[in-house]
């Protein structure tokens, strides 16, 4: 967005001047994430996690890039090559932690960012384009993750890799021809693991450049806020740099410290025991899981146990699987209401948070066994997070009454620090 009151780049330096003319990436920058961006004055630390995913990316790609030095795509020393690094290269053991916690920490930021988004309304107009490329990064990092964890040919990886490749066998006629194509063969082997170390090196990269478009779509119509009112006049925004930049830099730290915690402290905290052990294509687990990020969505592919109509239960369950993540794509226009943000919307602020406990309880389904009551929990789970989108979210936005709202963002901060100096005073 264009504000008449944005404070243009001028440089001062002969050799800026220079560089203006020429290659004007000091403005570039400026008008980014600078004084030349006016940004909402009363954005809460939930504005923080974008830039804390953008510190996640830069992370995962500079100690993928270190390990990818010292890794050996082939199937008969994969895994010895991960224990080579852990053992034997100066700080390996190090980077390798540093890159496993770093993909955990890159979803938790990313989960709590898409919560942010949903509770905001930030994915309303006039920044459908900011969310829908959000969800592709999404979808770009599950793939990601997936193959990344295939990498270290442990029993989790190989069996991982076998029952996730296996969901394409459901789609009818084509699905096991399709399979074996991916594969390079008719199980994970060789070819598999060179396919899935090449993408896995390549994706982080389309990744950074999506989240260049995901920036640039953001900065056409700016910033959302907390009250979900559009920015009126210069009242109600204040420069990026340096009051937002402060404010991220105290973000990034208590998230390196989180991070350096978890690394050094606890670094298998999130991770499987058996994928310590070398893959066995002969010795199937007692219970095949993915990573912890996946669990929400590997509960509603297992809460299908039953064929419906001429579609066999595994099909259906990817089915359910890929909506679950597709149904974001249409969440700009299933949710009607011209009220953005929850703050005003008390009926949606409630099944909001009821939509935080279904997944948590499809997650905890998503992890434990295929066996009775977590089979029948996670169908209760599946049910109500389709019914949560489908049907509550465009009932609601339809018949909610809001709250009485601010006519400014000012307004809105004003009202807030009187209340709160009013409450220091009692």
């Amino acid at each position: 967005m264009s504000f008449p009151w944005a404070k243009n780049y001028e440089p001062k330096q002969p050799l800026m001047k220079w560089l203006d003319e020429k290659l004007p990436l000091p403005r570039l920058v400026y008008n980014a994430i600078g004084a030349g961006y006016p940004v909402p004055r009363n954005l809460n630390y939930f504005w923080n996690f974008g830039v804390l995913a953008g510190a996640a990316l830069v992370i995962q790609i500079v100690t993928g890039i270190v390990l990818a030095m010292h890794y050996a795509a082939n199937a008969g020393v994969a895994f010895n090559s991960v224990e080579h690094i852990m053992r034997d290269v100066n700080a390996g053991w190090f980077i390798r932690y540093a890159h496993m916690n770093g993909a955990s920490m890159f979803f938790i930021v990313v989960y709590l960012h898409i919560s942010r988004g949903l509770y905001y309304g930030s994915y309303k107009a006039p920044r459908e384009m900011v969310w829908l490329l959000g969800v592709v990064i999404f979808l770009l990092m599950m793939a990601t993750a997936f193959m990344g964890y295939v990498l270290p040919w442990g029993q989790m990886s190989f069996w991982g890799a076998q029952v996730i490749t296996g969901f394409f066998s459901a789609i009818p006629v084509v699905g096991e021809p399709i399979r074996v194509w991916l594969l390079g063969g008719f199980a994970p082997d060789n070819a598999a693991l060179n396919r899935f170390f090449s993408l896995h090196y390549l994706l982080p990269f389309v990744i950074a450049g999506v989240i260049i478009l995901h920036i640039w779509a953001l900065h056409i119509p700016g910033s959302s806020n907390p009250t979900g009112i559009e920015v009126k006049d210069e009242q109600d925004t204040v420069p990026f740099h340096p009051y937002y930049t402060a404010k991220d830099g105290v973000g990034v730290g208590v998230f390196l410290l989180l991070f350096v915690a978890l690394t050094f402290f606890s670094p298998n905290l999130l991770g499987h025991a058996d994928n310590y052990i070398a893959a066995n294509p002969l010795s199937t687990p007692a219970h095949i899981v993915p990573e912890w990020y996946f669990w929400p969505f590997y509960a509603i592919l297992r809460a299908f146990t039953f064929n419906f109509l001429w579609i066999d239960a595994k099909l259906w369950g990817v089915i359910a699987m890929f909506a679950a993540i597709a149904l974001l794509f249409f969440l700009p226009w299933l949710d009607s209401s011209p009220v953005k943000s929850s703050n005003y919307r008390p009926l949606n602020r409630i099944f909001f948070w009821v939509l935080v406990v279904d997944v948590l309880i499809l997650g905890y389904c998503g992890k434990s066994p295929a066996e009775q009551p977590y089979v029948l929990l996670s169908q209760l789970g599946a049910i109500y997070y389709f019914a949560h989108f489908l049907i509550i979210l465009p009932i609601v936005s339809r018949i909610e009454r809001p709250l009485p709202m601010p006519n400014s963002i000012t307004e809105a901060v004003l009202s807030k620090h009187a209340d709160d100096t009013s409450a220091a005073t009692a």
